[in-house]
């Protein structure tokens, strides 16, 4: 069958990479490369890890600052540049290619330890958080973009649960020891040793040993099961379109990762001063800290993997009503037992939705078009960032981190029931 000019290609047809190697589908098939994709996003975890325990603390002791709003102005710049950074490498890792857009998100992120143990001022960490919002922009979105491309559609889910395990176990394991050594001594320099090693070491693993995947991104988009595939390339505005208003799977997943990541910023810039004036010691703190993402990273080893089963819908709107009870439960008893239950409970459901609403969107944005969709969501994603800092710091100033809270719990349940009500499994944008 022709279309155009073309004939279709066989199903069974055999492709290779600009190497000459075959290329297959599948995490077995391309085990030794997905695991090394699954090791640099454990390293892009640590960089944003690092700080995530102790820099509204840092504020407060070092620089002086009591308004909330002027604590979390660092989370507004890292989410804003993190968000636009992440269209950026959805956009043109088709085109520039996704290893070079990986390297050099590795490139920008190298200063950034450097700049927060130097600062004098807090103009500086803000300043350091803009490039830390570039590195995580496109080091995360390029890895996940990868990890698409090599696992195929069967195993999508579990790919993105690999993904997002890897990169939050290193961001709790990181919170936790930065904590650690700013208890033992001091908030700096110490603790941001750690970005410096985990920036040297990811920029030359990535430089060295990670091969370009875009050639399986189009192995797969050759052999999609529908005829008229090669008719359905689309401009960036209609894709963006699609992702943010019009295609109702898409924008469920683009609005629910919204609040996700505004409920995440909550827990990442609120939470430790919340957690000081209960009387928490920085032990406490970078424990409370380092267990929200540690239960969200292991988790996704099962919820990944389950929703390929399952379905996405359910998976996202289960864990959305979870991290709301979570919210509420950390909100309303104050002892360190409580508040451990509190960010289990966060963790499990982030969990059930961060990796399933990556592969929602690979499932139902067409291969030839699919990393300028992963990259657009991700940009309405960690826009929440910046959207809960505002909101967040707004309302904190004015009554309180606890009605803060109980903001976002309500848009987290809204969000759920949005996905509830558009979200349908199994539909393919035409």
């Amino acid at each position: 069958m022709l279309i155009g000019d073309q004939p279709l290609p066989r199903m069974d047809a055999q492709y290779s990479s600009s190497e000459g190697v075959p290329i297959k589908l599948g995490i077995r098939a391309n085990l030794p490369q997905f695991s090394l994709l699954v090791l640099v996003n454990a390293f892009v975890g640590a960089m944003v890890g690092m700080e995530r325990s102790i820099l509204p603390l840092i504020a407060e002791n070092d620089f002086g600052i009591t308004s909330h709003s002027a604590v979390l102005s660092f989370l507004i710049t890292f989410g804003i540049v993190k968000a636009f950074s992440n269209l950026i490498a959805g956009r043109y890792s088709d085109t520039i290619g996704r290893k070079k857009l990986l390297v050099a998100g590795w490139l920008v992120g190298i200063p950034v330890p450097f700049i927060l143990i130097w600062a004098p001022t807090w103009s500086w960490v803000v300043a350091a958080n803009i490039l830390l919002g570039i590195n995580q922009g496109l080091c995360w979105s390029t890895t996940v973009i990868m990890k698409i491309d090599l696992a195929g559609s069967k195993s999508r889910g579990l790919a993105m649960g690999l993904n997002e395990f890897a990169g939050y176990i290193a961001v709790a394991v990181s919170a936790y020891w930065s904590a650690s050594i700013a208890q033992a001594y001091g908030f700096r320099p110490f603790p941001f040793y750690i970005g410096i090693r985990c920036s040297v070491i990811g920029f030359l693993v990535s430089s060295i040993f990670v091969n370009e995947t875009h050639e399986h991104a189009k192995h797969e988009s050759r052999t999609v099961e529908h005829e008229t595939s090669a008719m359905k390339m689309r401009s960036f505005g209609e894709i963006f379109a699609l992702v943010s208003w019009r295609d109702k799977n898409l924008f469920s997943c683009s609005q629910a990762g919204l609040v996700n990541n505004l409920n995440d910023g909550v827990v990442w810039g609120l939470f430790p001063l919340f957690f000081a004036t209960r009387g928490f010691t920085l032990n406490h703190i970078g424990l409370l800290a380092g267990l929200y993402p540690a239960v969200w990273g292991v988790s996704q080893l099962l919820t990944g993997a389950t929703s390929d089963r399952v379905g996405r819908k359910w998976m996202i709107v289960v864990g959305m009503w979870m991290q709301v009870l979570g919210l509420w439960l950390a909100v309303f008893e104050a002892t360190v037992e409580f508040e451990v239950a509190a960010m289990c409970l966060l963790g499990v459901g982030t969990a059930m939705v961060y990796p399933t609403l990556l592969a929602a969107v690979g499932d139902t944005a067409r291969p030839e078009w699919r990393a300028s969709a992963v990259g657009v969501y991700r940009l309405w994603r960690d826009i929440g960032y910046a959207i809960g800092a505002m909101l967040c710091g707004l309302i904190a100033d004015a009554f309180g981190s606890q009605n803060a809270i109980i903001v976002v719990a309500a848009l987290t349940f809204s969000s759920g029931v949005i996905v509830a009500a558009r979200f349908k499994d199994g539909i393919r944008t035409t």
